[in-house]
């Protein structure tokens, strides 16, 4: 059963909606969430199968986008994000607006179609991208408190809810390279792992994808040269009595 129905518009919220669907599935299991385009299989009957799972949901997302307010699909009758908000209102299911970006100003009655006015009297969330995490989080336990029996299915407490970032460095690489918190797994078969250069496994320096010249006279410029470059060679050694080399 799909407790979460999440509705949004494409190309305005449907993103965001993508994320919630993936981040709420992490934490509430994959039957937890409904979301047309992942949960509709092929060859179903889109409007039964849609207004099927929302009327058996418990709780509508409505993700507010940037131009959502001002769409004129929104006025439209035959409209499915309309049409689903007003649904879940026949039915009492509660329905909780996102606001998909700072910029995105809480919904005012006057702005909206009248079947829809309900909407700016709701207490709504925010998500920031910038503070994903947070609000991801946020949002899940706000569906858990609205929602009890999401705890039910075996999902992951909310610092779990969303996958372990993992970094690594490929392709080319230009300045420094700072690995921030713990590294976890093989860190040191990543590196080597088709290594065709020199390869350090001690303490000392690290060279990556960077040229190394060493012995006597050796050079290497990188960046702009502004004031010249000039080799002084000792006598003695294939030079010349004045220094220069020949």
């Amino acid at each position: 059963m799909y407790e979460i129905f999440i509705n949004y518009r494409t190309g305005d919220g449907d993103h965001l909606a993508a994320t919630l669907d993936e981040a709420l599935r992490h934490r509430f299991g994959d039957d937890a969430v409904f979301r047309d385009g992942r949960s509709i299989p092929a060859g179903a009957e889109y409007p039964h199968e849609l207004l099927t799972r929302l009327r058996r949901s418990e709780v509508v997302l409505a993700v507010i986008g940037p131009r959502w307010a001002t769409a004129d699909e929104l006025r439209q009758e035959d409209d499915w994000v309309r049409r689903e908000l007003v649904e879940a209102r026949e039915c009492r299911i509660p329905v909780v607006p996102v606001l998909s970006d700072p910029s995105v100003r809480w919904l005012r009655r006057e702005q909206l179609p009248p079947e829809l006015g309900w909407l700016a009297e709701l207490q709504a969330l925010r998500y920031t991208p910038y503070r994903s995490a947070q609000d991801l989080a946020v949002i899940g336990d706000e569906l858990l408190d609205l929602v009890p029996v999401l705890d039910q299915g075996g999902g992951r407490p909310a610092h779990e809810a969303a996958p372990h970032t993992s970094n690594a460095t490929t392709g080319g690489r230009h300045g420094t390279v700072v690995q921030g918190r713990d590294f976890s797994g093989d860190v040191a078969g990543a590196i080597y792992k088709g290594n065709t250069g020199a390869f350090n496994t001690g303490p000392g320096d690290q060279y990556v994808n960077a040229p190394r010249l060493t012995g006597d006279g050796a050079t290497y410029v990188a960046g702009d040269n502004h004031g010249g470059v000039r080799h002084v060679f000792e006598r003695g050694r294939d030079s010349g009595r004045d220094g220069t080399a020949r």
